[in-house]
Order: C-alpha cells, then sequence, then structure tokens
C-alpha cells in the first residue's frame, strides 16, 4: 500500500494549475490571485487628519489663541494656506492644509465666534502621513483573496484582478443501493449522502460543483455517466472503487482511457482510494463508506484544489495538541482519528467505525496517528488536521 504522502505528490502530478483569466475585483472573492497587484497611489494620498479638531502650525501651548480661517472636510479640502496664529476647523480623513504641522482635537480646545484657545496639549499630531499604509508600487503577492484583500486592492485603485480560472468539478455517486434525499427508498436502499458534502467541500475551495446523475451498477450506466463529466477539471466518484464484483469504476474508466495513478493508500479510513487522468480530468475514486468518503476527500480533494488554483503548499495544514488520553500502538496505516480539540487539548472519540456520520459531524480535528507509531500517553504532543 502507498504512503498518504506519495499518493498526495503523485495526485498533485496528475493536475497543473489552471489558466489565467482577468476578473473585476467585485467577482474575486474567495479565488486565487495568479500574478500580483501594484498600487497605482499612496494609501492615504494625502497627508489626513487622524482626528476632528483644528489644523494648525506649531506646538501650541494651553491658552494660546488661534483664528478660525477656514473649514476642511473628507472629500473637500481647505485650499489656501496656514499661517502664524491661524487655524482650519479639519474633520477624520480630510487633507491637511498647506502649513499645518498638526491637528489639535476639538475636545482640548474652546471656540468663541471664529477664534479658537488651546486648552490641553494633544499627545501627539494626529496626522496620518502620505503612504503611511502604502505607496505607490507596493505589491500583493498571489494568495487566495479574502474579504479585507479585496478591500485592500480596491484602495490601490486596481479595478480588475488576474486570477486562477476555477476548477469544475464533476460528483458522482455510485451504486444501485443510493436513492437520492426525498425519494422513498425500498428496505435495501440508502440515502446518497457523500455528494452533498463533496459539492460543499469543493464549493469551499472555489471550485464550480455540480451533481451528475447516480451511477448504477452496471457497465453501460456508469459508462454514460462518465461521458457527462468530459467538460471537468476534476472528476470524483464515491463508491465503486473496490474490488468487488460490482465495484466497477476501474474497469469502466480504464476502458474509456483512464491513465492509472495509484489505487490503495497505506490510510484508515480510505484504504480503497483510487486516482488517475479520465478524458482531460483528474479523477479520484473515493470509497462508498461515508466517513471514508470524506476524510479522503479532506485529505486529496482539498488539497487537489489547492493545488491547481496556485496554493504553493496545498497540502493539509498540521497543528499540534495535547492528547487528553492515552491511545494504544498504531499498526501498518496512517489513522485519521475523527477527534474533538478543545482550547489546546484533543479527545479521540471512543467510536471510530468508518460508518459513523454523526461523529465526523460531531468533529472539529482529525488526529494522526502515523504509521507505526507507538502507544501515546495523556498529555503528549500529537498533530492534527482543523476540519
Amino acid at each position: 500500500m502507498m504512503p498518504v504522502e506519495e499518493a498526495m505528490a503523485r495526485l498533485l502530478a496528475l493536475a497543473p494549475q489552471l489558466a489565467v483569466e482577468e476578473v473585476p475585483l467585485a467577482a474575486a472573492a474567495g479565488r486565487w490571485l495568479a500574478s500580483p497587484v501594484i498600487a497605482t497611489r499612496d494609501q492615504p494620498p494625502f497627508d489626513a487628519s487622524a482626528m476632528d479638531g483644528y489644523a494648525l502650525a506649531g506646538t501650541p501651548a494651553p491658552g494660546e489663541s488661534f483664528r478660525v480661517i477656514g473649514e476642511a472636510g473628507a472629500g473637500h479640502a481647505f485650499t489656501g494656506v496656514i499661517g502664524e496664529g491661524q487655524a482650519v476647523r479639519i474633520f477624520t480623513g480630510a487633507p491637511v492644509p498647506d502649513g499645518a504641522t498638526r491637528v489639535v482635537i476639538q475636545e482640548n480646545t474652546r471656540r468663541e465666534g471664529d477664534r479658537i484657545t488651546i486648552t490641553d496639549r494633544d499627545s501627539g499630531p494626529n496626522i496620518r502621513p502620505r503612504g503611511q499604509d502604502f505607496r505607490i508600487g507596493s505589491e500583493i503577492r498571489p494568495r487566495r483573496l479574502r474579504p479585507s484583500d479585496l478591500a485592500l486592492i480596491a484602495s490601490m485603485n486596481v479595478a480588475r484582478v488576474h486570477l486562477r480560472r476555477r476548477p469544475v468539478v464533476a460528483v458522482i455517486s455510485t451504486g444501485d443501493e443510493l436513492v437520492m434525499p426525498g425519494d422513498s427508498p425500498r428496505p435495501d436502499q440508502i440515502i446518497a449522502s457523500n455528494s452533498f458534502a463533496i459539492k460543499a467541500l469543493a464549493e469551499e475551495e472555489g471550485a464550480i460543483a455540480r451533481f451528475l446523475p447516480i451511477a448504477r451498477d452496471t457497465e453501460a450506466d456508469l459508462a454514460a455517466v462518465f461521458e457527462l463529466a468530459r467538460d471537468a477539471d476534476v472528476i470524483v466518484t464515491s463508491g465503486g472503487a473496490s474490488v468487488g464484483d460490482h465495484d466497477l469504476v476501474a474497469p469502466v474508466a480504464k476502458s474509456l482511457g483512464m491513465e492509472a495513478g495509484f489505487w490503495k493508500i497505506a490510510l484508515r479510513p480510505g484504504k480503497p482510494l483510487m486516482a488517475g487522468r479520465l478524458f482531460d480530468a483528474a479523477m479520484l475514486g473515493l470509497p462508498g463508506n461515508p466517513v471514508s468518503a470524506l476524510i479522503c476527500a479532506e485529505l486529496f480533494l482539498r488539497p487537489l484544489l489547492r493545488h491547481m488554483q496556485g496554493d504553493p503548499a496545498p497540502g493539509p495544514r498540521l497543528l499540534t495538541a495535547r492528547l487528553a488520553t492515552a491511545l494504544p500502538a498504531n499498526g501498518p496505516r496512517a489513522h485519521y482519528m475523527r477527534a474533538r480539540l478543545e482550547g489546546d487539548t484533543i479527545t479521540p472519540f471512543d467510536r471510530q467505525d468508518s460508518a459513523l456520520l454523526t461523529v465526523l459531524s460531531a468533529s472539529n480535528a482529525l488526529l494522526l496517528r502515523p504509521v507505526g507509531d507507538g502507544a501515546r500517553a495523556a498529555g503528549d504532543p500529537v498533530p492534527y488536521i482543523p476540519i
């Protein structure tokens, strides 16, 4: 069986990074920047008042008096020059007038008509200098764009950005036993659940995910559903990836020209995991068992989609926590245990059966037991992946 790390490397090699397209900034949220964004102006673009108050020159002492000669507001600059003994009423965000070196906050002044008197000393000049945040030519390097990134790019006066194209993911569930939620299953059937989580995970990573019809357990039906995925960048199947008489994903995919990447991983849960390249898409064949399918999607599909969109480090983010309870030695497969993280302490669930979706739904972490990991005592540091 192939180690998880080797399987990951082979999977990423099956899928090149996607093409670049220019997109309006308003449509860029959550997508991967493909080239740096360069600021076209300073921010702020002028010395700006940080407070409501009065702009004047020098460092006035309490008792000094100044004549107010005008007003400056955000978007409404005072165009004159402040001379000795003069002040301009100013509001937060307004350009500081020529000649002014300080903004005295209004709480430290008393105004009578067109004159102010300083009543207390300020702690500083209360001016945000031009370019304090960023300068012309400052860069945002490629990364997945968060809401705060969009605000930063907009303030750089950039309206369009170059992004990686969103991957199209075709999601296929297989098996005669499956019906969709809301249908009326026979006593020997179950509800198709895996595809909903797989679609949600793909969309969470910025992909365009679409359901294809459930593929029944015949070669003709599975081949017909595969044909519907010819325009996808990634094809994800759930079920049928093992070696039983009704496990048809591998032989049918091969008959359609799939180039095999790997099969069978030293992983628990999820040993029957298949990958390859079919049509012009990366293909990932997940187990049908719900927990196995979803953990394998977390470990392999999520990094694959990140990689295709330009993430230089797409693999799962391993963190460390203290083990709440002792664990026996692990065996020959890496075990990703469903667990609950609270603070810096992680507790694996007692029940790790790979059919228990309730346990997975209650988990917020996967506790990693490496291959051959020895017995662990309570309090030992252990690696985990947040989910």
